[in-house]
């Protein structure tokens, strides 16, 4: 579904990311690991037009979208969680929710599967998003991608900020999207939950991939649990 090829990008005339090239299969749940400042947000940001300072490529589908304008990706299929999740705070939960879901023609589907998925959100549908917990708050930034009914789901640190028992309950939603058989792009610094989530995974280091393989594998990794896990 997504096939990214000797991708490089700047900020400015800095580069910051070298020839990447990695792969997302349909149905799939992949992880980019790597420390703060290795460049994942800033490749998911080139994948999602954000970012147009790149070389290379980037095929979604078989068709090139690298410089391709956020909102012509947001409507081929392309749903991004951001870092800081850029929630509505002085909006109601159901607005921000609503808006993630623009040229959706079944609102009211989407809608009953994200309430289905974090019920907490309904019970919160009325109140002000700025008001939420941290843990509401990212699944809110969640439910509001899910409304766009994504054909890849993009999700760039979604456990930044959150105690480890709201950790898991976001881990276990995508869990259940994957077993739904949504295909997910998951950037995460908590390398234990990532790689024990998905299918595969790849470490990114100073803008480069760095290693690759199954997510079983890397786990067990010599190398991995000694730089990330504390082995």
């Amino acid at each position: 579904m997504l096939n990214v090829s000797g991708l490089n990008v700047f900020h400015s005339s800095l580069q910051v990311v070298w020839d990447l090239s990695f792969h997302v299969n349909k149905g799939e749940l992949v992880t980019m690991i790597g420390p703060n400042g290795a460049g994942k947000t800033t490749t998911v940001e080139t994948i999602v037009g954000l970012n147009r300072n790149a070389t290379g490529s980037i095929r979604f589908d078989g068709e090139n979208i690298l410089g391709s304008h956020p909102y012509n990706l947001f409507r081929k299929g392309l749903a991004l969680v951001p870092e800081k999740r850029e929630i509505f705070p002085t909006m109601p939960v159901i607005e921000n929710l609503l808006l993630g879901g623009t040229g959706n023609t079944n609102t009211q589907k989407s809608l009953d599967r994200i309430y289905r998925l974090f019920p907490i959100l309904q019970e919160r549908e009325r109140q002000l998003a700025g008001t939420l917990s941290g843990g509401e708050q990212q699944m809110l930034a969640i439910g509001r991608a899910l409304m766009s009914e994504p054909r890849l789901l993009i999700l760039d640190e979604p456990s930044t900020g959150l105690s480890p028992l709201l950790t898991g309950q976001v881990f276990r939603s995508l869990e259940q999207l994957g077993r739904e058989g949504m295909t997910i792009l998951l950037l995460e610094q908590n390398v234990r939950n990532a790689l024990a989530m998905c299918n595969r995974g790849y470490v990114l280091e100073n803008g480069r991939i760095v290693q690759e393989g199954k997510s079983k594998e890397l786990l067990h990794d010599p190398r991995i649990q000694k730089a990330y896990l504390g082995f």
